[in-house]
């Protein structure tokens, strides 16, 4: 599956992509809220399984809305990262792992709402959603879809196998991500090499639109460059500045202060 062959649908405030991959269908949602969130809908047989949550009130509204009037009836939902907009999960099933529960209610998902909360007010539903049914790591099949869950420690991914993906929390080829250290660029290296070994159609993440492999490849080479030019570093700010030199036009330039912050922690 091409990443950019889907049918693009525009909502009022979101856009969705939807990719047909013959008996299941992938809306991917994009929210166009705040913080730059991505909902997926994995539907077979007139039925969805929902990865993550719309976390902001127009959001919600918007995408019930939409698939109730495509007659699509939205089961369950998949909270791993993203637990906050409890209001969508009302009526329906939802999943989580050990490892995603205590992220999303004591650690650092629960102080993340908790920022987000208070930056954005009403317009943001921080109501956490409390997974009903706790997962293990391994296969498991809810409503017509295949998932093999793997938890880490914050939460847990998801591979795809019926239509080859896999999700993710964050990736995005030409941004910044939070990389805390040395080793937790080694980490994200091996995992992504492992999606590329594998050779997955599409990467789906939190924070960005369907990616493919060569995307992967990019951040790979980015997360390399992050360790060499930490290297030649004496401070955060000589961090920052070579990167930023090197990686022009990039996003995400708050998740870079937090990166070079874990690189040159303050004494």
């Amino acid at each position: 599956m091409n990443k950019n062959t889907f049918e693009s649908v525009k909502l009022n405030k979101g856009e969705i992509a939807v990719y047909d991959f013959g008996e299941i269908k992938l809306y991917a949602y994009q929210t166009c809220d705040p913080i730059g969130d991505e909902v997926f809908v994995l539907v077979r047989d007139g039925k969805g399984v929902v990865i993550e949550l719309p976390c902001f009130f127009d959001n919600i509204e918007e995408l019930k809305g939409y698939f109730k009037a495509q007659n699509i009836e939205l089961t369950s939902v998949m909270v791993a990262y993203h637990a906050a907009g409890a209001s969508f999960a009302e009526g329906l099933k939802t999943y989580g792992t050990k490892s995603s529960e205590e992220y999303n209610k004591a650690g650092g998902g629960f102080a993340l709402v908790q920022n987000f909360k208070g930056a954005f007010g009403e317009a943001f539903d921080s109501e956490i959603a409390n997974p009903e049914t706790i997962l293990g790591d391994g296969e498991v099949e809810i409503d017509g879809i295949k998932m093999v869950i793997k938890s880490n420690a914050e939460a847990y991914d998801i591979e795809l196998p019926q239509i080859n993906c896999v999700y993710t929390h964050m990736m995005g080829h030409d941004c910044h991500s939070i990389v805390a250290g040395a080793p937790h660029a080694d980490g994200i290296i091996s995992q992504l090499n492992y999606y590329i070994r594998h050779g997955f159609d599409l990467v789906l993440t939190s924070h960005y639109t369907p990616e493919d492999l060569k995307d992967a490849k990019i951040k790979v080479d980015y997360l390399n460059d992050l360790k060499e030019i930490a290297d030649t570093c004496e401070t955060a700010e000589e961090m920052r500045e070579k990167v930023n030199a090197k990686y022009i036009g990039y996003s995400g330039l708050n998740y870079l202060d937090m990166t070079v912050g874990f690189f040159f922690p303050a004494k």
